[in-house]
């Protein structure tokens, strides 16, 4: 997933040593220098900057969003969403049900065919600028819930997620009335009703990607967000309603994974979107086969970051820190592998460890914070059972000491060092601040280490020689390269993957094609 801004260091100076318990206990452990993030012991600490949460009134209770206004769930059950960072209850939010699910897709049906579909292009592209300046002016509200809600660190919510979610509304709104460009000598249609399904790692940014382009193309929609993170989607209902969208355009149903199998499965749904792990996306893809239906499925990844001898050093590690601790590496794109060139290796990694030490984990609602809290207390444990695979398959772990908080889920930053390519670590997604590193000699030793995965996601190169880059990028079996870089996103670009990565594009054109039959 996207990011625009990489974590800056903490202190010029370093400070220190001292020894450290890494969070998986063993053996193998290195001790790490002291971190200047929270060791408190630092000069040149930074002093607490914490964003208010008095920006945003979070209620009690919340319900469903259909057509256009809040509703109780049929069977009157409720879950509790918590703040990763506290691990404190922030609202109830309304269990959906399969029959709660059946009145959101025949409200989306009605607007669609009497509505939504008889709107002049133009006028539905008033609606998507309307929502993306409304996204922009209560850009700060959205960023504060979403940190609250998810446990990012809120320098990600304020300065990439929101921009990023009002720019796509914002692009898109630009196609609503060209859509004869997007797919030249045929005649675009909408599918009419879109069931959609979005993880819980980016909430907000996850939710424009779909609608955006749903919308712009004359489709209506049935949005279920992920159980852990469903506020900034409910935000997102009023911004529908301040907005004026016509009711039942938009629809957003809370509850659990067979409410969402429910609306990607109902036969009025005529186009299904689904971002998250491999193993829901094959059920989902099995569940409407031989339906006809239009899938879009964008699912985990393993990336390679690859630093070849002649990059330039400093930037690469800046590159890698963001590729791996953004989000607290919760991301489907991150570089959860590190390739780096034998003759090279020692002085990278050491820098890079430099770089980790002064790494700030702590509270995400404090600007400073370069590593906020994982999502759950689940996600935490399943982290921790793949480090502590690792440390047991021989590879080395490293991490910075820095005193992590008392209370919420917390993860210390990983390095692991004489990775072997058939350890679970190098396999499998962690979907945490958890990098593996192999070593590599040739270009073409590169490449097929990169490829030595299941998924096809993404990748990224480091290199000073443009021909590498394109020799490089052009072997390697993913969805996105990035070149000097990672993760750099704009709405104008697609992004996908490639085979347990998922199908189907989104962002761009391409990501507009898939809301669209063309004859």
């Amino acid at each position: 997933m996207p990011s625009d801004q990489s974590p800056k260091g903490a202190a010029p100076r370093r400070t220190p040593t001292r020894a450290v318990s890494v969070t998986t206990p063993a053996p193998a452990a290195i001790v790490a220098p002291a971190s200047s993030g929270l060791a408190g012991n630092s000069p040149w600490a930074y002093a607490p900057a914490p964003e208010s949460r008095e920006i945003v009134t979070i209620r009690q209770r919340y319900g469903l969003f259909i057509d256009g206004k809040e509703r109780a769930p049929s069977g009157g059950e409720v879950t509790i969403t918590y703040n990763p960072a506290t691990e404190e209850p922030l609202a109830e939010i309304a269990k959906g049900t399969p029959a709660d699910a059946d009145r959101a897709i025949e409200a989306a049906d009605r607007a669609y065919r009497k509505v939504w579909s008889k709107l002049h292009p133009r006028e539905r592209a008033k609606y998507l600028y309307r929502i993306s300046r409304i996204l922009q002016e209560r850009s700060r509200e959205f960023a504060v819930t979403e940190t609250m809600d998810s446990g990012k660190p809120i320098r990600e919510s304020r300065d990439v997620d929101v921009p990023l979610a009002a720019a796509h509304f914002w692009y898109y709104a630009g196609w609503a009335d060209k859509l004869e460009y997007a797919v030249p000598g045929r005649r675009p249609e909408a599918h009419g009703v879109v069931g959609q399904v979005i993880p819980w790692n980016f909430p907000l940014l996850m939710l424009a990607w779909k609608i955006a382009p749903a919308l712009a193309a004359g489709n209506t929609v049935v949005l279920k967000p992920a159980s852990t993170t469903p506020l900034t989607a409910l935000l997102f209902a009023d911004v529908c309603r301040q907005a004026e969208l016509p009711d039942g355009v938009v629809n957003i149903i809370t509850g659990p994974g067979s409410t969402g199998m429910s609306i990607v499965t109902d036969p009025r749904v005529a186009k299904v979107a689904f971002t998250g792990s491999t193993s829901v996306g094959v059920t989902i893809a099995k569940g409407i086969a031989g339906q006809g239906k239009g899938l879009t499925l964008e699912l985990g990844g393993k990336a390679a970051n690859i630093v070849f001898e002649d990059a330039a050093l400093d930037q690469a590690v800046e590159g890698v820190v963001n590729g791996i601790f953004f989000n607290q590496g919760e991301v489907c794109c991150a570089g959860s592998r590190l390739l780096v060139q034998e003759s090279i290796a020692e002085e990278f990694l050491a820098r890079l460890r430099d770089r980790m030490s002064m790494l700030r984990i702590g509270d995400p609602m404090d600007k400073n914070t370069d590593v906020g809290a994982i999502n759950s207390k689940a996600q935490m444990e399943s982290i921790g059972e793949l480090v502590a695979s690792g440390v047991a398959e021989g590879a080395q772990i490293w991490q910075p000491a820095c005193d992590l908080p008392t209370r919420g889920w917390f993860y210390r930053p990983t390095l692991f060092t004489n990775v072997a390519q058939s350890h679970r670590i190098a396999r499998e997604e962690i979907f945490g601040p958890v990098l593996a590193t192999i070593t590599f000699r040739t270009v073409d030793e590169a490449i097929e280490k990169a490829n030595n995965t299941a998924y096809g996601l993404s990748a990224g190169i480091w290199t000073e020689k443009g021909s590498r880059i394109l020799q490089v990028a052009s072997a390697l079996k993913a969805g996105v390269v990035w070149a000097n870089t990672f993760n750099r996103f704009d709405p104008t670009a697609p992004f996908g993957g490639y085979k347990e990565s998922g199908y189907g594009r989104e962002g761009g054109m391409q990501g507009l094609h898939a809301y669209l039959r063309s004859s």
